[in-house]
């Protein structure tokens, strides 16, 4: 038997990681995977701009005025996966390569999303991120960080 095949874990994330790719932010790539407790991948989105929202008619933009910006118009990675799952999340993980925010930890645990496992927490001391937490603790929803070996297959993918 092979040894260094994927954990469940690394393989989730991977399709995260993957799916991160379809993307058009030019500064950020996020993608998010939903797996219920029979490892079965329930729903898959990736940050990007709403369905008949020209990708070349919103801006992408960090600054300026707000609604020249990408702000009011990006639909998140997790947002994406929750509308495009397949049913009932009760119960389910959301692997997503960038910690969620405050407004996606609405979704999550309104969804019944109960863990999310992560790449990235680059946004740990932003007050998103800490209402973020808050909410996911006080809701009951756990959260890991993913460990070095995911990084890994991020880079092969890049390759």
């Amino acid at each position: 038997m092979r040894e260094t095949y994927l954990s469940w874990d690394e393989y989730f994330m991977g399709i995260a990681l993957l799916s991160a790719m379809r993307s058009k932010d030019p500064q950020t790539q996020v993608g998010a995977c939903i797996v219920n407790k029979k490892n079965r991948i329930v729903g898959i989105g990736y940050n990007g701009f709403p369905r008949g929202c020209s990708d070349q008619e919103f801006p992408w933009e960090r600054e300026g005025d707000f609604l020249k910006t990408k702000y009011p118009y990006v639909v998140h990675a997790e947002q994406n996966a929750i509308l495009n799952s397949t049913g009932n999340l009760s119960g389910c993980r959301l692997y997503v390569s960038l910690f969620p925010c405050h407004e996606c930890a609405k979704y999550i645990i309104q969804s019944g999303i109960d863990e999310i496992i992560f790449m990235s927490d680059k946004y740990a001391n932003t007050d998103s991120t800490l209402a973020s937490k808050r909410m996911l603790d006080a809701a009951g929803v756990t959260y890991r960080q993913m460990g070095t070996i995911a990084v890994s297959i991020q880079l092969e993918l890049k390759e």
